[in-house]
């Protein structure tokens, strides 16, 4: 698997990562036959959420034995059955980090976000004064955000994280249209795209007759594919759809690890074999798929 430096934390990020959102409610015995089969092919890139359920705990249950071999990246903020105090503040920034360690039956963290909270909150500053202390007493070691539009910009332009988490993809490019990742990138942070494949809109899109359904939280993705599949054919796009998804992030080289999240062994197997096979694509195709969300998409706001 190749490894990239992430940004300048010192630390080397393979490409691909594991979002662990999708773990959960999976179960122990499911949950470490992923992750142990993510660690053996070379990930080194974990990334949960207090907030997501019962993930912590299977990551701490499934793999904490093998803590020296990953990067722990997690998020903090919101309320939760394993935290106190109020949504965004000081007090539940300090409740959610201290039940991470519990829960990821750890010493310290790697890197703690803030989830997706607003400007207001970012500005009002004691959520940032959590993370900052909990640096300065080695409960993480970096801090960063996780986030889109003007709450991501406004992290980056603070110059207090050391990481941004934002919302990147084929159909989602208004991270490099504003500017977002050229800037995050040009200050050093270690730059992580969530939803890389955008849930597979692009696979169902390409379909003869759009054949599939994609509800929930792909639904708008998906209807941004069909405008820009509907355009045309793509002159060398790899006949695999999630080849091209995946490497359409990949090519933008200010993202340093892609997180994908499945709670099924044999789609991880998947794709750690089609990453470590290669997915580049041509500058055209990139060009092309640029140009497209450039035509319909312009208006299209980054999704939280």
């Amino acid at each position: 698997m190749q490894k990239v430096p992430f940004g300048s934390t010192g630390f080397n990020a393979s490409r691909l990562g594991v979002g662990l959102s999708e773990i959960r409610g999976a179960g122990e015995a499911k949950a470490a036959q992923v992750l142990n089969k993510a660690l053996d092919s070379g990930i080194n890139f974990l990334d949960t959420s207090t907030c997501y359920d019962d993930s912590e705990d299977l990551v701490g249950a499934a793999v904490s034995h093998r803590r020296d071999e990953y990067f722990l990246a997690t998020k903090a903020g919101h309320s939760n059955d394993h935290t106190t105090g109020e949504e965004w503040t000081y007090d539940i920034v300090v409740s959610s980090i201290d039940a991470s360690l519990r829960r990821l039956k750890t010493d310290h963290l790697d890197l703690v976000q803030l989830h997706s909270c607003g400007i207001d909150v970012l500005e009002e500053g004691g959520v940032i004064r959590a993370l900052e202390e909990a640096r300065d007493a080695g409960k993480t070691r970096f801090i960063g955000y996780s986030g889109d539009n003007d709450a991501a910009h406004w992290a980056v332009d603070s110059g207090k994280f050391n990481t941004l988490q934002t919302s990147f993809n084929l159909v989602e490019q208004k991270a490099r249209t504003s500017g977002l990742l050229e800037k995050a990138a040009a200050a050093g942070m270690g730059v992580i795209a969530k939803r890389p494949i955008a849930n597979a809109v692009w696979l169902v899109a390409r379909r003869e007759g759009h054949a599939g359904n994609v509800d929930g939280y792909g639904a708008e993705y998906f209807e941004r594919a069909l405008e820009m599949v509907d355009l045309g054919d793509i002159a060398g796009e790899p006949d695999n759809a999630v080849h091209t998804s995946l490497g359409f992030t990949f090519a933008h080289p200010e993202v340093n690890v892609a997180i994908v999240g499945t709670a099924n062994d044999a789609h991880m197997a998947s794709n750690i074999e089609m990453v470590n096979a290669g997915v580049g694509i041509s500058d055209s195709v990139i060009g092309e798929l640029h140009r497209r969300f450039e035509q319909v998409g312009s208006g299209w706001d980054q999704r939280g």
